[in-house]
């Protein structure tokens, strides 16, 4: 399994000198996996760059996962270059939620005032698979849904592929539980021997304190659900919008104290843009 970040940031994109290790651009990920299948999750700002590189590989055929609708997770979609391309088929599933919310949340956005171009005038061809709540299948690549705690609710990932395992849980509130979320253990539990975990890790405790209920975690105790869950790597995402590549190094440093202290087997970092992982 191929594992591309294009973007880490949460809320807002940024530039500037001060972003130029992690980047700017909101949540997308891209996963390949051995039988050739490309998976998108989430449609943030990055998305833009992603979807450059396949329109130089002239990829026909793109599959979509959406974590939930917050604007941060779809705002690059109408800047998706192959929408506009013939004999594109772009696969959704239906997550985070089944029935026609994945069709709604896209036609939305395609929707003017939002975006001159309507969904109607795009020119690739969209098919919707069922997704959520139950796990599916895509390629080689089993999928299994968790439910997320956040405003407005949502879906974190498991993507499993020859023994080898993904945990993808952006917008994940660990201190507290929002209607329809889950516990502490519970996410420990879906987290539990992954290879790769990427987790919200948006606050420091002491913002943490101010934001509760906002939907987001600090990353000290994102630290501590990659600890009880025995994860081999920990990605911290969803970089706070005002987090300079020196704060954020600063947050990556005090993890790897922590796991030193413990005599863990355990590799953290900060999640940047154009990151790449191979399980």
């Amino acid at each position: 399994m191929y594992i591309k970040c294009w973007g880490s940031r949460g809320s807002i994109p940024v530039s500037g000198e001060e972003y130029v290790k992690y980047g700017g651009d909101t949540a997308c990920i891209e996963i390949r996996t051995k039988t050739d299948e490309i998976i998108i999750v989430d449609a943030g700002t990055g998305i833009r760059r992603l979807g450059n590189q396949i329109m130089k590989e002239k990829r026909k055929k793109i599959n979509f996962i959406f974590t939930h609708a917050h604007w941060d997770h779809l705002m690059g979609l109408p800047f998706f270059k192959p929408l506009y391309i013939d004999n594109t088929e772009i696969i959704v599933y239906r997550c985070p939620f089944p029935n026609n919310y994945a069709e709604k949340m896209i036609t939305k956005i395609m929707t003017p005032p939002n975006f001159p171009v309507r969904y109607s005038d795009l020119r690739a061809k969209f098919v919707y698979e069922k997704g959520c709540p139950e796990m599916f299948n895509i390629g080689s690549v089993s999928v299994i849904p968790i439910r997320l705690s956040h405003p407005n609710a949502g879906c974190g990932y498991k993507f499993i592929e020859d023994g080898k395992t993904f945990v993808f849980l952006t917008d994940n509130e660990l201190g507290f539980i929002h209607p329809g979320g889950l516990s502490f253990d519970d996410y420990v539990e879906f987290s539990k021997g992954a290879d790769l975990l990427i987790h919200d890790a948006e606050y420091t405790p002491n913002e943490y304190i101010r934001q509760t209920e906002w939907g987001h975690s600090d990353f000290i105790k994102t630290l501590d659900l990659a600890i009880k869950s025995g994860v081999k790597q920990l990605g911290l995402f969803h970089l706070n919008q005002d987090r300079t590549d020196n704060d954020m190094d600063a947050m990556v440093e005090i993890c790897k104290h922590i796991i030193e202290e413990e005599r863990l087997n355990l590799k953290c970092f900060g999640v940047a843009y154009n990151a790449v992982f191979e399980l």
